[in-house]
């Protein structure tokens, strides 16, 4: 332990100060000091250098206070402007474009588009793929702008909502299965056919069916047989000219006389055929037509 000594003196006398015994050097020095300052600069490159690459990286990567290069921050949620590419899936609760641009989604493969539940479940999925555009749900739907239905298709039935459904196909349109609506119409100055290559063609309205050709003929054409069914009114021809030219001539033992007029006969099984017009009905002697 170091002790300090006090020396007293008065006015007029001279003492010499003791000299000190013990001296103490403070600080650093020798090679320490050396890398204590090497240490130091060595802090400050790397602070420098850091720096540097810090302002190089907000540079490059657009940094800004609403956001990163193209990518803003708004108070509706993220603003994204110009062409993106998304390596993994994005997860967005609504997606739109501006209002003065059009949304487009492209891939190499193809774009899928799924809505899950609380539970993670996909409940619905759009699938647009290089060859075919698949939807998997319970219901599809298009709506108008006005939120009126135009198209809709579940697992029972397809709704068409349009007020017209138009075909513009050279083969018309094919329907394996029954087809219920209030009108079958064709274009303007286009015929209208309707044809079961194979099988029959059935029409069937409670109220009755109504064939109206304003500005042409109609035509019924089988293999087979026609027939006109009514089972509890009659079956009405009303026109000018009524014509059956292919109608069975009734013939008997001689050559009648006749002046070129027939009188329609009709068989007990409904057939009809024709009979040589005479002062009286014919039809029993061209009887033999019906056996």
């Amino acid at each position: 332990m170091v002790r300090e000594q006090y020396t007293t003196t008065t006015p007029g006398t001279s003492l010499e100060r003791p000299k000190n015994e013990y001296v103490y050097k403070i600080g650093i020095y020798g090679w320490r000091k050396r890398c204590l300052y090497l240490f130091v600069l060595l802090l400050l490159i790397i602070l420098v250098v850091n720096f540097s690459l810090t302002i190089w990286i907000l540079k490059v990567m657009w940094f800004s206070p609403t956001g990163m290069g193209h990518l803003r921050v708004t108070k509706e949620g993220l603003r994204l402007e110009g062409e993106s590419e998304f390596l993994f899936p994005l997860y967005a609760k609504e997606i739109h474009s501006r209002v003065d641009s059009s949304l487009l989604l492209q891939s190499t493969h193809n774009v899928t588009v799924n809505a899950r539940n609380s539970n993670g479940e996909v409940t619905g999925r759009l699938n647009v793929g290089p060859k075919m555009v698949e939807f998997h749900g319970q219901q599809f739907q298009i709506n108008s702008k006005d939120g009126k239905p135009l198209f809709t298709v579940d697992e029972n039935e397809v709704v068409i909502g349009t007020d017209k459904l138009r075909v513009t196909g050279p083969e018309g349109a094919l329907f394996e299965h029954s087809v219920e609506t209030p009108l079958v119409k064709a274009e303007a100055f286009k015929q209208l056919r309707l044809e079961s290559p194979t099988r029959s063609l059935s029409m069937d309205a409670p109220r009755g069916i109504n064939i109206k050709a304003q500005a042409g003929n109609i035509e019924a054409l089988s293999q087979m047989d026609i027939k006109l069914h009514s089972s509890d009114g009659v079956l009405l021809l009303d026109a000018e000219t009524v014509r059956l030219p292919k109608l069975p001539e009734g013939t008997r033992g001689g050559s009648p006389i006749s002046q070129g007029l027939y009188e329609i006969c009709v068989c007990p099984d409904g057939k009809l055929y024709l009979s040589v017009a005479g002062v009286g009905s014919t039809c029993q002697e061209y009887s033999r037509v019906c056996q």
